[in-house]
C-alpha cells in the first residue's frame, strides 16, 4: 500500500512482491489473470512482460546440499598448523553447498555480479559427494552452470543476489534441535475449551507440511492469534525454542500464553531480557537485548544466546521490527528452523527484502477483511475527525519550522477537549487512548483521571495497569508507542489516536489490530487530526 486518501487507495506491485507470491505457490499467470480480471482498461503489454520476466526469476537460482571438504587449518600467516604431538597437520572439515542456475546466462549474470564473487566457486555439480537421500532433482543444464560456497556464507549469498535481483530457491534440509515434548491443551489451564483455529493450522502446515521448507514468515492481522500458530508449530516440532519478541510485557504475555495452552511447567520456560537473564529449553527474549551493546563499537554481548543451546526453532514475532544488528546473526542462522509472524510486511525503511532472503519468504497470509467475515477478529470502524488549530496558534504556527509544525498539529489543545467527549459518548466501552508525545498524553491522562503506560513507566507497573484494563478494574488507559506492538488487550472496542507518525502504514496498521480481538460490539477506531496541517497531509 503506498497511500490511501478516501474512496482511493494505490498499491505497487513489487518484485518482492511477486517473488513471496512464487513462493507460496502463485504463478506469474495467476497474477496477470487477477489483474485482467479487475483492470478497467486493458492491462499494458510491459507491465504483462515485467510481470513475467521478475516472478520468474523465482527458482532460476537454487540452493542445494553440496559436499565436505577436508583442509588443513591455517595460522594467522597463512602456514598449516600442526598437531598437538607434531607429527602431523590439523585438518578442519567444511561443509559446502551448491548454488545451481537453470541457464548458461543467469549463471554468466551470477558470475560477473560483483559482490558475490568473493563468496561463489564455478564447479560441476558432483552427485556422488552428496549423501543420497539428499541429492537434489537437477536438469542437466543446471548441473553444468552451477557454483559452490561455504555453508557459513548461506545468509549472505542469499541477501547479496536478492539485491541483484535473483531470488534463491533455498532448497537444503534443515538440522534437527535439542527435542523437548511440547504438546497443545484441549483446555486451557482456566478450564475453558480450546482448539486452534482452521486458519492457524493451515498457517503450520505452509511452513511445515507438504512443500513446506521449516522458514516463511506467516501474516496474519493483529487480533488473528499469530502466538497460537506459534505454539502450534512448536508442538508439530518438538525443539528447544527461542522467541524474540518487542518489548518484556510481550515476553510475559507469551509465558502466560504458553503456560495456559501447553503442557510446558515453569521451570522449562526462561525470561532473557534487561530484568532477567536465563536460558531454558524454552527462552523468549526482546530485540532490544539482542542489539544492545555498551557501546558503538563492541560487540554485542547477547548475541551469545542464539549459540547458548541446541535450538531447533527460532520465532521472530513482529519479525517487521527486526533491527538491523539482529540481521547478521541471522544471516548465520539458515540451518535452523525460523518463522517470522507479523501483521504486516511493511518496513518503512525498505528492508523488507533482508525477512525475504533471511528469515524467509511469505508462506501464508489471510486478509483482515476475510477474518472479519468470519468473524474470527472485530468489525471496525475507522473515523478521521478533523478539526481546526486554535486561532490563537494560527502565527506560530505559520511561522514555525517543519518539525515544529508537526508537533504544534499534533498537540493541538482542541484534541483533549474532543477526546474527553468522545470518553463520554462511550461508557460502555473499554478506550485505548495512543499518541506519539508524552507531554500531550500526560495532560489527557490527567484530565481524565486514568493510568497511563509510557516507555518510562517500570515494567512491574506496566503489567499491573493492563492486567487492571484487562479484568474491567480500569476502563480506560492512555498509552505511548509502546503499545503499538504485541500486546494483547482482547475487550478494548475503541482506539483514539491523538498523535502519530502519520507517515506510518506499518504504525497505523498495529495501532488498529489493538481493538481487533472479537467482541459483541463493532470496534471504532478515531483518528483526530488538525485541518489544513502537515498532519492532515
Amino acid at each position: 500500500l503506498e497511500r490511501s486518501p478516501e474512496h482511493l487507495h494505490t498499491y505497487r506491485i513489487t518484485p518482492l512482491s511477486l517473488w513471496n507470491a512464487a513462493s507460496a505457490g502463485f504463478t506469474p499467470e495467476d497474477a496477470l489473470a487477477t489483474l485482467d480480471r479487475y483492470s478497467r482498461y486493458e492491462v499494458p503489454q510491459a507491465v504483462r512482460f515485467w510481470v513475467l520476466e521478475t516472478a520468474g526469476r523465482f527458482g532460476m537460482l537454487r540452493l542445494v546440499r553440496g559436499f565436505d571438504r577436508v583442509t588443513p587449518r591455517l595460522s594467522a600467516d597463512g602456514t598449516p598448523m600442526s598437531t598437538a604431538d607434531g607429527k602431523g597437520i590439523k585438518m578442519i572439515r567444511e561443509r559446502y553447498l551448491y548454488l545451481t542456475a537453470t541457464s548458461r546466462k543467469v549463471y554468466l549474470e551470477v558470475a560477473s555480479n560483483q559482490p558475490t564473487t568473493h563468496f561463489l566457486r564455478p564447479c560441476a555439480y558432483d552427485e556422488a559427494a552428496v549423501p543420497p537421500d539428499e541429492r537434489a532433482q537437477l536438469s542437466e543444464e543446471e548441473k553444468k552452470n552451477c557454483f559452490s560456497l561455504r555453508l557459513t556464507d548461506r545468509g549472505t549469498v542469499k541477501q547479496l543476489l536478492l539485491n541483484a535481483m535473483f531470488p534463491v530457491k533455498d532448497e537444503i534440509q534443515l538440522e534437527d534441535g535439542e527435542p523437548l515434548d511440547i504438546a497443545l491443551r484441549t483446555t486451557t489451564a482456566a478450564g475453558a475449551p480450546f482448539e486452534p483455529r482452521g486458519y492457524q493450522t493451515e498457517a503450520a502446515d505452509a511452513l511445515l507440511g507438504s512443500g513446506g521448507t521449516g522458514f516463511g514468515t506467516i501474516v496474519l492481522p493483529c487480533g488473528a492469534g499469530k502466538t497460537i500458530v506459534g505454539m502450534e508449530i512448536m508442538s508439530r516440532l518438538k525443539t528447544n525454542t527461542l522467541i524474540i519478541t518487542t518489548n518484556i510485557s510481550a515476553v510475559r504475555q507469551w509465558i502466560r500464553e504458553l503456560l495456559s495452552k501447553t503442557y510446558l511447567t515453569e521451570d522449562l520456560i526462561a525470561e532473557y531480557t534487561g530484568e532477567e537473564k536465563t536460558i531454558k529449553p524454552v527462552t523468549i527474549a526482546t530485540y532490544q537485548i539482542l542489539s544492545w551493546r555498551p557501546s558503538k563499537d563492541a560487540p554485542y554481548p547477547h548475541f551469545s544466546v542464539f549459540h547458548e543451546r541446541n535450538w531447533g526453532l527460532i520465532i521472530f514475532d513482529e519479525v517487521h521490527m527486526l533491527p538491523a544488528p539482529v540481521f547478521r546473526v541471522v544471516a548465520d542462522l539458515q540451518a535452523v528452523r525460523r518463522v517470522g509472524l507479523t501483521a504486516t510486511l511493511v518496513r518503512e525503511d525498505g528492508c523488507e527484502g533482508f525477512v525475504f532472503s533471511l528469515v524467509g519468504p511469505k508462506r501464508y497470509d489471510v486478509p483482515w477483511k476475510e477474518l472479519e467475515r468470519s468473524g474470527w477478529i472485530a468489525s471496525a470502524e475507522c473515523i478521521e475527525i478533523r478539526l481546526d488549530i486554535p486561532e490563537s496558534m494560527n502565527i506560530e504556527y505559520a511561522t514555525a519550522p517543519q518539525r515544529e509544525k508537526h508537533k504544534l498539529a499534533s498537540c493541538n489543545p482542541l484534541k483533549i477537549q474532543l477526546t474527553k467527549e468522545l470518553v463520554a459518548r462511550c461508557p460502555d466501552d473499554k478506550i485505548i487512548i495512543i499518541g506519539q508525545y508524552l507531554d500531550q498524553l500526560a495532560i489527557v491522562a490527567k484530565e481524565l483521571d486514568v493510568p497511563i503506560i509510557t516507555g518510562k513507566t517500570p515494567s512491574i507497573l506496566r503489567d499491573e495497569i493492563y492486567s487492571d484494563f484487562r479484568e474491567g478494574r480500569a476502563r480506560i488507559i492512555v498509552v505511548s508507542k509502546v503499545a503499538n506492538f504485541a500486546i494483547d488487550l482482547p475487550d478494548a472496542s475503541v482506539a483514539v489516536q491523538i498523535s502519530g507518525t502519520f507517515g506510518s502504514r506499518q504504525e497505523e496498521a498495529q495501532r488498529l489490530g489493538r481493538i481487533l480481538r472479537p467482541k459483541e460490539r463493532t470496534a471504532r477506531f478515531f483518528t483526530l487530526i488538525t485541518r489544513n496541517s502537515v498532519e492532515e497531509d
